[in-house]
């Protein structure tokens, strides 16, 4: 229950307007400022930096640039430009060519039919070009609209298209077996939204046990499923269960955030498994920021320490 109200009372703070602006003023000011622990960077450029620097170190990408909530039919193309400008310059960049990005950054809560011109315009430049493009997993207001787009645009031909499922959700293994039968690749993550309790796992234990529970339907039976957690029981119950199976590490991948637990990918990548980060960078980084914030406390010290340092306190 204690990290249901941390979730809760973090994504409340995500909508603030009055610390959007503080934080928007001092989180990115300098290469040492307290947000760039999680956020690459404002700019494409500084992103491709941090990412050629992953690379170099034996880590696979996914680049998202963060925007969400879009109002507006303009908004939401702007973003979409912005998407198609973002393959061009990895193109050109030589990285990897992997994206990730969320449906209502491009219209989903203006309407359906601009989300879908939207991403389908992403889909056909990444498509020319050998992208992958993951569809990031929102609030469950929008579970049902990202999972029908994704199979709209899967049943047009789009298969440079994967999804996330959240285990904390208590539908989630039925959208599992959805995606596994058309033959969509899945992002397995635990979920970072404050939801009511009758839709999702309160605690961290049920969601825990949902996790390991879709974890193994994944490796059974999924197309190359990517398993994101920093928890190391869920690593380990992972590495476990794909031991068990027989699978070699060239049939899954583990996902993880930048700045969150760089020993644990360190140690991964080390032991000859394949670690994907994902690697956020954008000017609207805050709501991001907040969710990661809530996750884990070690996140929130983490940031209190930073700040401090930042005024001379430490």
């Amino acid at each position: 229950m204690i990290d249901a109200v941390q979730k809760g009372f973090f994504n409340l703070l995500s909508k603030s307007a009055l610390l959007k602006r503080l934080a928007s003023r001092y989180g990115m000011a300098s290469p040492a400022s307290f947000a760039r622990r999680f956020i690459a960077g404002e700019t494409v450029a500084e992103a491709i930096d941090v990412a050629r620097t992953l690379q170099s170190k034996g880590f696979d990408l996914t680049l998202d640039h963060l925007g969400e909530s879009v109002r507006t039919h303009q908004e939401a193309d702007a973003a979409s430009r912005e998407y198609v400008h973002l393959i061009d310059v990895l193109m050109a960049s030589g990285i990897e060519r992997n994206i990730s990005l969320k449906l209502t950054q491009l219209g989903a809560g203006v309407d359906r039919a601009t989300c879908i011109d939207n991403l389908r315009r992403i889909l056909e430049v990444a498509e020319r070009h050998e992208f992958f493009v993951r569809i990031d997993m929102e609030s469950s207001a929008y579970t049902d609209l990202t999972l029908d787009i994704f199979e709209t645009l899967w049943a047009r031909g789009h298969r440079n298209l994967g999804v996330v499922i959240q285990a904390a959700l208590k539908r989630s293994e039925a959208d599992v077996n959805r995606v596994i039968a058309l033959g969509g690749r899945i992002r397995l993550v635990k979920g970072a939204y404050k939801e009511p309790p009758d839709i999702a796992y309160a605690r961290k234990a049920d969601v825990d046990d949902a996790f390991v529970r879709l974890m193994q339907r994944l490796l059974d039976s999924g197309e190359y499923p990517a398993i994101a957690t920093h928890d190391p029981r869920m690593i380990d119950a992972t590495l476990a269960h794909a031991e068990a199976q027989g699978l070699p590490p060239s049939r899954y991948e583990f996902q993880m955030l930048y700045g969150v637990r760089r020993d644990l990918q360190r140690a991964l990548t080390a032991d000859g498994y394949r670690v994907r980060v994902y690697v956020p960078f954008g000017r609207e980084w805050f709501p991001y920021f907040m969710r990661r914030l809530g996750e884990r406390p070690a996140n929130v010290a983490f940031v209190i320490r930073a700040m401090l340092r930042d005024r001379g306190g430490v």
